[in-house]
Protein backbone atom coordinates (compact mmCIF):
# COMPACT_ATOMS: atom_id res chain seq x y z
CA UNK A 1 0.00 0.00 0.00
CA UNK A 2 1.57 3.33 -0.98
CA UNK A 3 2.57 5.49 2.21
CA UNK A 4 -0.50 7.26 3.28
CA UNK A 5 1.38 10.63 3.98
CA UNK A 6 1.55 10.75 0.39
CA UNK A 7 -1.48 9.38 -0.95
CA UNK A 8 -5.05 9.40 -0.59
CA UNK A 9 -6.89 6.12 -1.06
CA UNK A 10 -9.80 6.11 -2.81
CA UNK A 11 -13.00 3.43 -2.85
CA UNK A 12 -12.63 -0.02 -3.88
CA UNK A 13 -14.61 -1.19 -6.86
CA UNK A 14 -15.41 -4.82 -8.08
CA UNK A 15 -13.25 -6.52 -10.19
CA UNK A 16 -16.07 -6.49 -13.23
CA UNK A 17 -16.27 -2.41 -12.26
CA UNK A 18 -12.07 -1.90 -12.42
CA UNK A 19 -12.31 -3.89 -15.71
CA UNK A 20 -14.45 -1.45 -17.09
CA UNK A 21 -11.77 1.21 -15.86
CA UNK A 22 -8.99 0.01 -17.52
CA UNK A 23 -10.54 -1.26 -20.69
CA UNK A 24 -10.10 -5.16 -19.82
CA UNK A 25 -12.17 -8.30 -19.99
CA UNK A 26 -13.22 -9.95 -17.31
CA UNK A 27 -12.05 -13.86 -17.37
CA UNK A 28 -13.29 -14.64 -13.88
CA UNK A 29 -13.93 -13.41 -10.07
CA UNK A 30 -15.85 -9.98 -11.44
CA UNK A 31 -17.27 -9.79 -8.06
CA UNK A 32 -14.27 -9.45 -6.21
CA UNK A 33 -13.45 -6.03 -4.14
CA UNK A 34 -10.70 -4.57 -5.06
CA UNK A 35 -9.00 -1.18 -2.86
CA UNK A 36 -5.31 -1.00 -3.91
CA UNK A 37 -2.33 -1.57 -6.82
CA UNK A 38 0.75 -3.14 -5.99
CA UNK A 39 3.88 -5.59 -8.08
CA UNK A 40 3.12 -9.50 -8.03
CA UNK A 41 5.45 -9.94 -5.21
CA UNK A 42 3.74 -8.21 -2.51
CA UNK A 43 0.15 -8.31 -4.12
CA UNK A 44 -2.38 -9.57 -1.51
CA UNK A 45 -5.95 -10.47 -1.46
CA UNK A 46 -7.18 -6.63 -2.04
CA UNK A 47 -4.92 -6.00 -4.72
CA UNK A 48 -4.35 -6.11 -8.44
CA UNK A 49 -1.27 -7.08 -9.84
CA UNK A 50 0.07 -7.05 -13.36
CA UNK A 51 2.52 -9.75 -15.47
CA UNK A 52 3.97 -7.60 -18.44
CA UNK A 53 6.50 -9.41 -19.66
CA UNK A 54 7.18 -13.16 -19.76
CA UNK A 55 10.36 -13.23 -17.15
CA UNK A 56 7.99 -12.87 -14.50
CA UNK A 57 5.70 -16.21 -15.26
CA UNK A 58 7.20 -17.86 -11.81
CA UNK A 59 6.16 -14.71 -10.07
CA UNK A 60 3.07 -14.69 -11.39
CA UNK A 61 1.79 -18.57 -10.55
CA UNK A 62 3.09 -17.30 -7.01
CA UNK A 63 0.98 -14.29 -6.23
CA UNK A 64 -1.31 -13.74 -3.76
CA UNK A 65 -2.79 -10.59 -5.68
CA UNK A 66 -7.12 -10.50 -5.29
CA UNK A 67 -6.95 -9.85 -9.22
CA UNK A 68 -4.26 -10.15 -11.94
CA UNK A 69 -4.30 -7.98 -14.93
CA UNK A 70 -2.05 -10.77 -18.01
CA UNK A 71 -1.94 -11.16 -21.14
CA UNK A 72 -4.13 -13.93 -23.22
CA UNK A 73 -1.46 -15.95 -23.51
CA UNK A 74 -0.54 -15.83 -20.07
CA UNK A 75 -3.89 -16.99 -19.05
CA UNK A 76 -2.56 -20.78 -18.12
CA UNK A 77 0.22 -19.72 -15.68
CA UNK A 78 -2.44 -17.34 -13.29
CA UNK A 79 -3.12 -18.82 -9.66
CA UNK A 80 -6.06 -20.66 -9.28
CA UNK A 81 -7.53 -18.43 -6.48
CA UNK A 82 -6.85 -14.99 -8.45
CA UNK A 83 -9.30 -12.86 -10.61
CA UNK A 84 -8.17 -12.01 -13.94
CA UNK A 85 -8.60 -9.17 -16.16
CA UNK A 86 -7.40 -10.04 -19.49
CA UNK A 87 -5.39 -7.00 -21.52
CA UNK A 88 -3.46 -6.66 -24.78
CA UNK A 89 -1.58 -4.29 -22.97
CA UNK A 90 -1.72 -5.37 -19.24
CA UNK A 91 0.79 -2.36 -17.44
CA UNK A 92 -1.13 0.16 -19.20
CA UNK A 93 -4.11 -1.21 -17.71
CA UNK A 94 -2.41 -1.58 -14.47
CA UNK A 95 -1.16 2.27 -14.53
CA UNK A 96 -5.00 3.20 -14.69
CA UNK A 97 -5.89 0.75 -12.39
CA UNK A 98 -3.51 2.75 -10.39
CA UNK A 99 -4.98 5.80 -10.78
CA UNK A 100 -8.53 4.70 -9.66
CA UNK A 101 -7.33 3.45 -6.38
CA UNK A 102 -4.26 6.30 -5.23
CA UNK A 103 -3.79 9.51 -5.66
CA UNK A 104 -1.43 12.10 -4.59
CA UNK A 105 -2.14 14.61 -1.85
CA UNK A 106 -1.85 17.58 -3.57
CA UNK A 107 -0.22 21.03 -2.17
CA UNK A 108 -1.58 23.46 0.21
CA UNK A 109 0.00 25.81 1.66
CA UNK A 110 0.22 24.73 5.98
CA UNK A 111 1.03 26.68 8.89
CA UNK A 112 5.28 26.52 8.68
CA UNK A 113 5.20 26.39 13.29
CA UNK A 114 3.25 23.75 13.25
CA UNK A 115 5.49 21.78 11.02
CA UNK A 116 8.39 22.79 13.01
CA UNK A 117 9.62 20.65 16.05
CA UNK A 118 10.63 23.75 17.83
CA UNK A 119 11.79 27.24 17.61
CA UNK A 120 15.63 26.41 16.38
CA UNK A 121 13.70 25.50 12.61
CA UNK A 122 14.50 28.35 10.60
CA UNK A 123 11.73 29.69 7.03
CA UNK A 124 13.75 31.97 4.95
CA UNK A 125 11.30 34.24 3.01
CA UNK A 126 8.98 32.19 0.41
CA UNK A 127 9.12 28.83 1.74
CA UNK A 128 5.86 26.38 1.38
CA UNK A 129 5.14 23.93 4.06
CA UNK A 130 2.51 20.90 2.68
CA UNK A 131 0.35 19.41 5.63
CA UNK A 132 1.58 16.97 7.57
CA UNK A 133 5.13 17.68 6.71
CA UNK A 134 7.53 17.77 9.97
CA UNK A 135 11.05 19.40 10.41
CA UNK A 136 13.52 18.53 12.95
CA UNK A 137 15.29 20.88 15.55
CA UNK A 138 18.00 23.57 14.30
CA UNK A 139 16.90 22.95 10.43
CA UNK A 140 17.28 25.72 7.67
CA UNK A 141 14.98 25.72 5.13
CA UNK A 142 16.04 27.87 2.30
CA UNK A 143 14.18 30.56 0.27
CA UNK A 144 11.33 30.03 -2.13
CA UNK A 145 11.69 26.26 -1.33
CA UNK A 146 8.66 23.56 -1.57
CA UNK A 147 8.28 21.10 1.29
CA UNK A 148 5.48 18.92 0.02
CA UNK A 149 2.83 16.86 2.06
CA UNK A 150 3.64 14.12 4.61
CA UNK A 151 7.43 15.06 3.88
CA UNK A 152 9.36 14.10 7.20
CA UNK A 153 12.62 15.89 7.43
CA UNK A 154 15.01 15.20 10.72
CA UNK A 155 17.05 17.25 12.61
CA UNK A 156 20.38 19.87 12.02
CA UNK A 157 19.66 19.85 8.48
CA UNK A 158 20.58 22.30 5.32
CA UNK A 159 18.40 22.70 2.98
CA UNK A 160 19.03 25.29 0.05
CA UNK A 161 17.15 27.76 -2.17
CA UNK A 162 14.60 26.65 -4.68
CA UNK A 163 14.96 23.50 -3.27
CA UNK A 164 11.64 21.02 -3.61
CA UNK A 165 10.95 18.07 -1.57
CA UNK A 166 7.91 15.50 -1.93
CA UNK A 167 7.29 11.71 -1.06
CA UNK A 168 10.42 11.76 1.06
CA UNK A 169 12.25 11.05 4.02
CA UNK A 170 15.21 12.75 5.47
CA UNK A 171 17.16 12.06 8.02
CA UNK A 172 19.46 13.39 10.38
CA UNK A 173 21.83 16.27 9.06
CA UNK A 174 21.07 15.73 5.24
CA UNK A 175 22.56 18.61 3.57
CA UNK A 176 20.47 19.73 -0.38
CA UNK A 177 21.86 22.52 -2.14
CA UNK A 178 20.41 24.67 -4.15
CA UNK A 179 17.77 23.42 -7.05
CA UNK A 180 17.42 19.83 -5.60
CA UNK A 181 14.70 18.07 -6.76
CA UNK A 182 14.02 14.84 -4.22
CA UNK A 183 10.84 12.92 -5.15
CA UNK A 184 9.50 14.10 -8.53
CA UNK A 185 7.84 11.11 -10.20
CA UNK A 186 10.52 8.64 -11.97
CA UNK A 187 10.18 8.20 -15.84
CA UNK A 188 8.07 4.95 -16.48
CA UNK A 189 5.59 4.30 -19.33
CA UNK A 190 3.72 1.43 -20.90
CA UNK A 191 2.69 0.93 -24.19
CA UNK A 192 -1.06 1.20 -25.10
CA UNK A 193 -3.14 1.39 -28.17
CA UNK A 194 -2.98 5.44 -28.19
CA UNK A 195 0.49 5.46 -27.47
CA UNK A 196 2.56 5.71 -24.53
CA UNK A 197 1.22 6.03 -21.03
CA UNK A 198 2.69 7.53 -18.13
CA UNK A 199 2.88 4.48 -14.75
CA UNK A 200 2.04 6.77 -11.73
CA UNK A 201 5.12 6.51 -9.56
CA UNK A 202 3.76 4.97 -5.74
CA UNK A 203 7.02 4.70 -4.03
CA UNK A 204 9.11 6.98 -1.95
CA UNK A 205 12.52 8.70 -1.18
CA UNK A 206 14.91 7.82 1.70
CA UNK A 207 17.46 9.92 2.47
CA UNK A 208 19.28 8.40 5.76
CA UNK A 209 21.36 10.79 7.93
CA UNK A 210 24.63 12.64 6.62
CA UNK A 211 23.63 12.45 2.80
CA UNK A 212 24.55 15.53 0.81
CA UNK A 213 22.72 16.28 -2.54
CA UNK A 214 24.89 19.16 -4.60
CA UNK A 215 22.82 21.88 -6.63
CA UNK A 216 20.44 21.17 -9.39
CA UNK A 217 20.70 16.56 -8.72
CA UNK A 218 17.44 15.00 -8.85
CA UNK A 219 16.37 11.82 -7.09
CA UNK A 220 13.17 10.25 -8.22
CA UNK A 221 10.93 8.58 -5.69
CA UNK A 222 10.24 4.78 -6.44
CA UNK A 223 7.93 3.32 -8.87
CA UNK A 224 6.34 1.31 -5.96
CA UNK A 225 9.40 0.41 -3.73
CA UNK A 226 11.47 3.27 -2.51
CA UNK A 227 14.36 5.07 -4.18
CA UNK A 228 16.93 4.75 -0.95
CA UNK A 229 20.14 6.83 -0.41
CA UNK A 230 22.34 5.35 2.02
CA UNK A 231 24.16 7.30 5.07
CA UNK A 232 27.04 9.53 4.59
CA UNK A 233 26.78 9.27 1.01
CA UNK A 234 27.73 12.77 -1.27
CA UNK A 235 26.34 13.52 -4.50
CA UNK A 236 27.62 16.14 -6.46
CA UNK A 237 26.18 18.61 -8.94
CA UNK A 238 23.90 17.76 -11.66
CA UNK A 239 23.31 14.11 -10.62
CA UNK A 240 20.70 12.10 -12.00
CA UNK A 241 19.64 8.88 -9.47
CA UNK A 242 16.63 7.38 -11.02
CA UNK A 243 13.34 5.50 -9.53
CA UNK A 244 13.68 2.04 -7.19
CA UNK A 245 17.66 2.60 -6.87
CA UNK A 246 19.56 1.82 -3.77
CA UNK A 247 22.92 3.53 -2.96
CA UNK A 248 24.79 2.69 -0.40
CA UNK A 249 26.57 3.83 2.44
CA UNK A 250 29.48 6.41 2.09
CA UNK A 251 29.68 6.49 -1.63
CA UNK A 252 30.68 9.63 -3.80
CA UNK A 253 29.30 10.19 -7.32
CA UNK A 254 30.87 13.41 -8.99
CA UNK A 255 28.84 15.82 -11.43
CA UNK A 256 26.84 14.76 -14.29
CA UNK A 257 26.74 10.96 -13.06
CA UNK A 258 23.55 9.06 -14.14
CA UNK A 259 22.09 6.12 -12.49
CA UNK A 260 19.33 4.31 -14.43
CA UNK A 261 16.41 2.94 -12.71
CA UNK A 262 16.40 -0.16 -10.14
CA UNK A 263 20.01 -0.12 -9.65
CA UNK A 264 21.64 -1.36 -6.36
CA UNK A 265 24.86 -0.04 -5.40
CA UNK A 266 27.05 -1.20 -2.03
CA UNK A 267 29.01 0.79 0.61
CA UNK A 268 31.77 2.91 -0.24
CA UNK A 269 31.64 3.10 -4.30
CA UNK A 270 32.61 6.20 -6.04
CA UNK A 271 31.71 7.12 -9.30
CA UNK A 272 33.63 9.59 -11.32
CA UNK A 273 32.16 12.57 -13.24
CA UNK A 274 29.99 11.47 -16.26
CA UNK A 275 29.75 7.87 -15.28
CA UNK A 276 26.53 6.25 -16.78
CA UNK A 277 25.08 3.36 -15.61
CA UNK A 278 22.37 1.03 -17.29
CA UNK A 279 18.77 0.32 -15.44
CA UNK A 280 18.82 -3.07 -12.89
CA UNK A 281 23.11 -3.03 -12.62
CA UNK A 282 24.51 -4.59 -9.72
CA UNK A 283 27.58 -2.71 -8.30
CA UNK A 284 29.20 -4.29 -5.41
CA UNK A 285 30.49 -2.85 -2.69
CA UNK A 286 33.99 -0.63 -2.71
CA UNK A 287 34.11 -0.64 -6.20
CA UNK A 288 35.12 2.47 -8.59
CA UNK A 289 33.49 3.52 -11.82
CA UNK A 290 35.84 5.88 -13.92
CA UNK A 291 34.79 9.04 -15.37
CA UNK A 292 33.13 8.84 -18.33
CA UNK A 293 31.93 5.20 -18.22
CA UNK A 294 29.49 3.39 -19.83
CA UNK A 295 28.38 0.26 -16.73
CA UNK A 296 26.01 -2.06 -18.91
CA UNK A 297 26.78 -5.28 -16.60
CA UNK A 298 26.97 -6.33 -13.01
CA UNK A 299 30.26 -4.89 -11.33
CA UNK A 300 31.89 -7.34 -8.70
CA UNK A 301 32.50 -5.64 -5.18
CA UNK A 302 36.30 -3.92 -4.71
CA UNK A 303 37.42 -4.07 -8.94
CA UNK A 304 37.81 -0.48 -11.20
CA UNK A 305 35.97 -0.29 -14.11
CA UNK A 306 36.14 2.21 -16.93
CA UNK A 307 35.53 2.44 -20.91
CA UNK A 308 32.31 2.21 -22.98
CA UNK A 309 30.98 -0.50 -22.57
CA UNK A 310 32.60 -0.35 -19.03
CA UNK A 311 35.31 -2.96 -18.84
CA UNK A 312 37.78 -3.71 -15.88
CA UNK A 313 40.03 -1.20 -16.19
CA UNK A 314 43.14 -2.78 -17.22
CA UNK A 315 41.14 -4.77 -20.31
CA UNK A 316 39.77 -1.48 -21.04
CA UNK A 317 43.31 0.15 -21.18
CA UNK A 318 44.64 -2.64 -23.28
CA UNK A 319 41.52 -2.08 -25.69
CA UNK A 320 42.43 1.30 -26.06
CA UNK A 321 45.92 1.29 -26.50
CA UNK A 322 45.70 -1.50 -29.65
CA UNK A 323 43.01 0.36 -30.74
CA UNK A 324 45.46 3.44 -30.69
CA UNK A 325 48.25 1.30 -32.56
CA UNK A 326 45.44 0.02 -35.26
CA UNK A 327 44.52 3.63 -36.08
CA UNK A 328 47.85 5.05 -35.94
CA UNK A 329 49.90 6.38 -39.18
CA UNK A 330 52.39 4.44 -37.83
CA UNK A 331 49.86 0.98 -36.73
CA UNK A 332 48.75 1.09 -40.23
CA UNK A 333 51.54 0.75 -42.31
Amino acid sequence: MPDPRFFDSLPALSVAALAGRVGGEVLRGGDRQISAVAPLGSASARDVAFLGDRKFVAALAQTRAGCVILPGSAIESAPAGAALIVSDHPQAAWAHASLAFHRPIFLTAADRDEAAEDDTVVFEPGVVVGPGARIGRGTRIGANTVIGPGVQIGRDCVIGNNVSVSFALIGDRVSLFAGVRIGEAGFGAARSKTGPVDVPQLGRVILQDGVTVGANSCIDRGAYDDTVIGENTKIDNLVMIAHNCVIGRNCLLAAFTGISGSCTVGDNVIFGGQAGVGDHIRIGAGARVAGGAGVLADIPAGETWSGYPAKPIRQSLREAVWLAKQTSPKGRA
